[in-house]
């Protein structure tokens, strides 16, 4: 018996196997090690961001030889918009900016038209989407794009709120 046990310690066969175990463990434990590495420090690609109406909005060049259309006023207007706890709304006033004389009197015709527009498209925006500066542009984009969807013998050019005000 004390032979077997001897025998058993100094085996060859088993010290290969635990060669061969500790090896393939030191292996997969440095090939998740290198995977881990490149995983989280790898760059991210970019996500492909889709164009924003409001970086459509034109802007009205400052020189003096900028050809200022026809201009129309959008009277007054007060409307509820979208909040969770306390009832706000915007007080607003726009003028347009128009293409040709002939525009003038279309939009004329259709100010009903366009101030149910303007008063769906502002109460369908939040309190925080109106605060800043992107969000006004934005609706500004979407204003330019609803008012000459429907207007025919010319368009708007420019949007411009003559009074803001959201509370």
């Amino acid at each position: 018996m004390a032979e077997k046990k001897a025998t058993t310690a100094e085996n060859p066969k088993s010290k290969k196997t635990l060669f061969i175990i500790i090896g393939a463990i030191v292996l997969v434990l440095l090939v998740g090690g290198g995977v881990g590495t490149w995983y989280f420090l790898k760059i991210k690609a970019k996500p492909q961001q889709t164009q924003d109406p409001a970086q459509q909005v034109p802007v009205p060049q400052l020189n003096k030889q900028a050809k200022i259309g026809p201009m129309v006023n959008i009277d007054e207007f007060i409307v509820n918009i979208i909040s969770g706890d306390v009832a706000h709304y915007v007080k607003a006033s726009i003028t347009v900016e128009l293409t040709n004389e002939p525009a003038k009197a279309e939009v004329e015709q259709r100010m009903p038209q366009m101030r149910d527009a303007v008063l769906l498209l502002i109460s369908n925006k939040t309190y925080e989407e109106l605060q800043d500066l992107q969000g006004k542009k934005q609706l500004k984009a979407e204003l330019l794009n609803k008012i000459n969807s429907f207007l025919q013998t010319g368009k708007v050019t420019s949007i411009y709120f003559t009074n803001f005000v959201v509370q």
